[in-house]
């Protein structure tokens, strides 16, 4: 088989996402053949060289998974953490192979969460992350006007956790149920953290609850805390929205 770089072999093996696993090979915890990796640019071959994580070899060839996931209200989107908090990897059973969470959802937000080992699908929606569309129903606390949500439909300037302020690409927006604290219906095309509540919160108006009820072609169609596997089906119209996504943000 053909060498390739050691951070596509980690995501592929299910180890971490492909930008994860470049941190984790610059933290000097990767071997090859018993000598310990650092430099991004070295390429192994995953059947013929033994790569070991932490001391822990790789299997060797791993079946692609592809999950949908209910991530319930919190929860945390990550392997682990280091605040002892439950993680999504709680909601699925041990004997999985190890799949990781693709993009990210706030603790306190809950909705379709990708779960999958496949690497390189994992980069390539990470890559197409500001042209994938992802839909959510969102509660707002108060009425926005209609000059409100067309500042917010248009892009509007919010600012970064290191002091930023960045404008959003256009969103669609629609009134999903008209209650005194409202829900809409947003699609995004982009996914900065925490991105709904600064939108709202610019325009006056905090945000109670948010649901993601679908990423890409893929609808949420499970209960809180439960999760299925994609079909074949599911899993071809992903990857072809994420190439189109990925070629489009070239």
């Amino acid at each position: 088989m053909p060498q390739e770089r050691l951070q596509k072999i980690l995501a592929a093996a299910g180890i971490a996402s492909r930008r994860a696993s470049e941190e984790i090979i610059t933290a000097g915890r990767v071997s090859v053949n018993g000598a310990v990796v650092t430099e991004l640019g070295t390429k192994a071959d995953p059947n013929a060289d033994e790569i070991s994580v932490d001391g822990k070899p790789l299997k060797k060839s791993r079946a692609p998974l592809y999950f949908m996931l209910h991530k319930p209200k919190g929860y945390v989107t990550t392997v682990s953490d280091p605040e002892g908090r439950a993680t999504v990897m709680d909601l699925l059973p041990k004997d999985i192979d190890r799949v990781y969470p693709v993009g990210r959802l706030d603790y306190g937000s809950e909705g379709l969460l990708l779960m999958t080992n496949d690497g390189d699908l994992a980069q390539l929606l990470m890559k197409a992350v500001s042209h994938v569309p992802k839909t959510y129903l969102v509660k707002v606390s108060g009425r926005p006007t209609e000059k409100d949500i067309t500042k917010l439909r248009a892009g509007i300037f919010i600012p970064l956790e290191d002091g930023r302020r960045v404008k959003t690409s256009p969103a669609k927006i629609r009134l999903a149920e008209n209650t005194p604290n409202p829900w809409y219906e947003v699609i995004l095309i982009e996914g900065r953290n925490r991105q709904l509540r600064r939108m709202f919160k610019e325009v006056g108006y905090d945000v109670e609850k948010i649901k993601r009820v679908q990423l890409g072609p893929i609808k949420l169609d499970v209960q809180p805390g439960k999760y299925r596997s994609l079909t074949i089906r599911e899993v071809a119209a992903l990857k072809a929205v994420a190439r189109s996504s990925a070629s489009i943000s070239r």
